[in-house]
């Protein structure tokens, strides 16, 4: 079984504006399904599309199946099969040992930025830089699922 173990950050947006960044990459994706139990996403970028199954969450791991398909195929799906989407430029930053994911979202969720980290346990001791401030791993409402149909402008733009 394929694990995704993943803590997910608040960004300060004056340190992430003044930091040097790599070239993003533009994500769009859409949800076929999303409850507490399982979520199917279909993701598409420039080079890629993917269908991604993942289950339900206990503390901050989960399972997760991830398959390439065709661009084309995952246009469609997009376009036709999803019940809600969300946009995001993601940005691939290296510090310590890890690699930094770090989304900034569009559209409905602008204002929105996020970083997250993958590790290989629940436990792993990690070096967090100075950008990333307020641990939102076990809130539900930064899920990109959740984004997708109570989006960040429905908060008021307010972070917790």
């Amino acid at each position: 079984m394929a694990i995704e173990i993943e803590r997910k950050f608040l960004v300060d947006d004056a340190l992430w504006a003044s930091l040097v960044k790599p070239a993003g990459k533009l994500f769009k994706q859409g949800y076929i399904l999303s409850d507490d139990k399982r979520t199917v996403r279909v993701r598409v970028t420039d080079e890629a599309a993917y269908l991604t199954l993942k289950g339900s969450t206990t503390g901050i791991s989960r399972s997760e199946y991830e398959y390439t398909i065709p661009i084309a195929d995952g246009n469609e799906i997009l376009a036709g099969l999803t019940v809600s989407a969300i946009e995001k430029m993601r940005y691939f930053i290296p510090f310590g040992n890890h690699l930094w994911e770090v989304d900034v979202f569009s559209g409905d969720n602008e204002g929105l930025v996020v970083a997250e980290i993958e590790l290989s346990s629940e436990e792993e001791v990690f070096e967090k830089p100075g950008w990333v401030t307020t641990d939102v791993s076990d809130d539900h409402r930064y899920s990109n699922a959740s984004l997708s149909v109570s989006p960040y402008k429905e908060w008021g733009g307010k972070s917790i």
